[in-house]
């Protein structure tokens, strides 16, 4: 076990959150994005349902190939994180929206080292970036939310350059959605994807 700061509170409601004052610079094709906010369950199924999202990925970003699978990472030995590969349309979801939802809804980032009772350093709160622009647009909303008391507590998510994506064994793929009367995903997951709609109906896929 790992013990952390137990936050003090939200300093803003996430439909106050601001969005981000530097973005990525629109492209033409699908981009990646790979972050890590706790069980990969919980931040799949909040993706999964934001519209210009074309596909999520659950997997272990960090760490080495011999030691990315499910049993091994759950020790809290190993260097990976549970963590998602997003694909989407820069066009309808820019890297920076994308940031904007995983700071207000997906996860806590003033937790170090866990969300909630999911605790170990597999757990921790990241963003992995590939690329030096990334990281800057990551640390300019991080210096944004700071700014505006976003949190009353720090946000502790760590940037971390994305050496490599293992992806995770099937059964994780879409869990949320396979399982949803599986407690954890009622209990923890769900909650999460239910404020996403109620905070930001607009940036949920069309039925």
């Amino acid at each position: 076990m790992t013990s952390c700061p137990i936050p003090t509170g939200r300093g803003l409601t996430p439909a106050q959150f601001p969005d981000p004052a530097r973005d990525l610079a629109s492209a033409a094709g699908e981009q990646v994005a790979v972050i890590a906010g706790g069980c990969f369950w919980c931040t799949e199924a909040v993706y999964r349902a934001v519209d210009g999202v074309i596909d999520v990925v659950p997997g272990y970003a960090g760490g080495t190939a011999e030691t990315a699978d499910y049993k091994t990472v759950c020790t809290g030995r190993t260097d990976h994180a549970e963590a998602i590969l997003i694909r989407f349309d820069p066009a309808r979801a820019s890297y920076g929206q994308l940031l904007k939802l995983f700071f207000s809804v997906a996860h806590d980032p003033t937790q170090l080292n866990r969300q909630g009772n999911d605790i170990g350093r597999q757990y921790r709160s990241a963003v992995f970036f590939a690329n030096a622009e990334e990281k800057a647009v990551t640390e300019a909303y991080i210096a944004q939310l700071a700014a505006a008391g976003a949190f009353t507590a720090p946000i502790v998510t760590t940037l971390e350059p994305l050496t490599a994506f293992y992806e995770a064994e099937e059964y994780h793929h879409d869990y949320a959605a396979r399982n949803p009367y599986q407690p954890y995903i009622a209990h923890v997951s769900r909650p999460k994807v239910d404020k996403l709609k109620a905070y930001f109906p607009e940036r949920l896929k069309k039925a």
